[in-house]
Order: structure tokens, then C-alpha cells, then sequence
């Protein structure tokens, strides 16, 4: 596995990764993604037996994001990333609800996390309102799959067509998914049941407190809005025509937000230092 890591090259400047990663705004589809990953019986349980998901969310999903900017953005240093990610896991194992033994890197399981940060970005781009041409779809699907031999993932788990993986996705949704106990959990976090603050200066107790009923509404539309339609009813989530209707609003609005915000505050730091040293900014 070492060699096959050290054959491969990482993401740069001309990708379609590099144009539409590192936004702050990919916080919105953290929720999609953390449940459509805790519904796979392997992750759920390395989550709930492993994790600190439930004491402190918002550095769980810092880290999930941060890792995901070495790896596109970290050019050599993503090779150094994919070992520390694997190296990281090595430990996770146990037994799941079912009662099977599992280990975190089980490939399968490595390549469903993968994959549905793939899934919600694409769905994540569109509801921004900057959503990818077909050509770019699979240009990034196919970077994707690069960061995938990059991450270790066996060539044969990664569908070779973008019409492939769609299919996997709804498979995988269709015979594996389970609203199981992480995922009730997860669910609970995404309604700010328990939640502290973010542990950022700038968001003081009060303000938090007052504004965690539209943070849940919030919560509700981009978690709901950003999964397969096919995935909702699994985790028990309503989807109304009126909900459509106020996620493409919200769309929108943070949509316009993110152009009035200056590049060096909206994007992470290892995507605006990589992209100004790109002359890409």
C-alpha cells in the first residue's frame, strides 16, 4: 500500500477541486454528510465507540473539513495526510449493533466516506447556485477517485464512470443505510439539542442561545435538502414542498452572501494560501 501511495500524484492548481473547495459555507453540508457516513453499520459504530462527535461537534467537523484541505490543497504534504488518516484509524475497531466485528479501515466503509463527501459537494455547489457543468462533473469525479488511490482505496471499489458511482450511491442507499443509534445521535446534534456555542470569540453564549431556533431551521433545510431524496425517509426526515421552496431561498441568500465576503475570510487557510500562491486569487 505504501508504494501505491507514493506512485501518485496530488491535486494542483488546474483542478476542478482547487476552483470550488476550502468555502467556509461547506459547514452546510456537514450534516448530510456526517449522517449519510454514520448510516453505514461499520461507521456508525467506529463513531459512537470511538468518536467525540457528541462532546464537541463543532471540532469534530473542523477536523473532518481540515483533513479534506491537506488532501486537495496540501500538493506533497496530502501524501503526508493520507498516511496520518490511515495510521489514525488503524486502531478503530470493535463490534457493531448487529454483533459483526468491524475495523475502521475496512475498504468498503473508507470508500462510503469518501464518496458521500463527493455526493453532498456536488448538491452543495448547485444549492449556492454555482453548480458544475456536466464536463465538470466528471472532471471532479475523477479527481475524487485520484484522491481515492491517494487515500489507499482499492481501484476496484471506486466505480470508473460518474453514472457508476450515481448507481452505487443508490444502492448503497437502498440495501445498507440504517437509521441506527449514531445516526439517532447525529440527528440530535443537528437539532442543537445539547450543543454548545462554536468556539469562536466572535459568537458570544446570548447571541447563541437566541439564535439556536432558526439555527435549527437552518439545520433542518441544509441536512435535509443536501441528502438523495431516496436517503430521507431513512433518518425519519420530512421534506414538504415548502421546505423546497425555503431551501432554495436560503440557497440563494448565502449564495449572494459568499460574494460580498473578501476570499481571505470565506475560505479556510490552506485553500486561500494555496490559491494565492497559485496566482488563483
Amino acid at each position: 500500500m505504501t508504494h501505491v501511495i507514493d506512485t501518485l500524484h496530488p491535486l494542483g492548481p488546474g483542478s476542478v477541486s482547487w476552483r470550488i473547495s476550502g468555502d467556509r459555507r461547506a459547514v452546510l453540508g456537514g450534516g448530510a454528510a456526517l449522517l449519510l457516513q454514520v448510516g453505514h453499520p461499520t461507521i456508525g459504530a467506529g463513531v459512537q465507540q470511538h468518536s467525540n462527535f457528541i462532546e464537541e461537534p463543532w471540532d469534530r467537523l473542523d477536523r473532518t473539513l481540515q483533513s479534506l484541505w491537506r488532501l486537495i490543497f496540501g500538493g506533497e504534504r496530502a501524501v503526508e495526510e493520507s498516511r496520518r488518516l490511515r495510521e489514525l484509524h488503524k486502531t478503530i475497531k470493535g463490534v457493531d449493533h448487529h454483533g459483526q466485528r468491524y475495523h475502521a479501515l475496512n475498504p468498503e466503509a473508507y470508500w462510503w466516506v469518501h464518496a458521500t463527501l463527493f455526493d453532498v459537494l456536488l448538491r452543495l455547489e448547485e444549492f449556492l447556485g454555482n453548480p458544475l457543468s456536466p464536463s465538470d462533473q466528471v472532471r471532479l469525479y475523477d479527481e475524487w477517485r485520484q484522491l481515492g488511490r491517494l487515500l489507499g482505496i482499492p481501484e476496484r471499489l471506486m466505480p470508473n464512470t460518474l453514472d457508476g458511482f450515481q448507481s452505487y450511491v443508490d444502492d448503497m442507499i437502498a440495501t445498507t443505510l440504517e437509521r441506527n443509534e449514531t445516526a439517532a445521535l447525529v440527528l440530535a446534534s443537528l437539532r442543537l439539542q445539547g450543543v454548545s456555542k462554536p468556539p469562536v470569540w466572535y459568537v458570544p453564549g446570548w447571541a447563541w442561545r437566541a439564535a439556536k431556533p432558526f439555527g435549527r431551521k437552518v439545520g433542518h433545510l441544509t441536512t435535509a435538502g443536501l441528502l438523495p431524496p431516496a436517503a430521507r425517509p431513512i433518518f425519519g426526515l420530512d421534506w414538504t414542498d415548502e421546505d423546497a421552496v425555503r431551501f432554495r431561498r436560503l440557497g440563494v441568500a448565502v449564495g449572494k452572501a459568499g460574494k460580498l465576503i473578501p476570499p481571505r475570510v470565506r475560505l479556510y487557510k490552506a485553500a486561500y494560501v494555496a490559491r494565492r500562491a497559485a496566482g488563483l486569487l
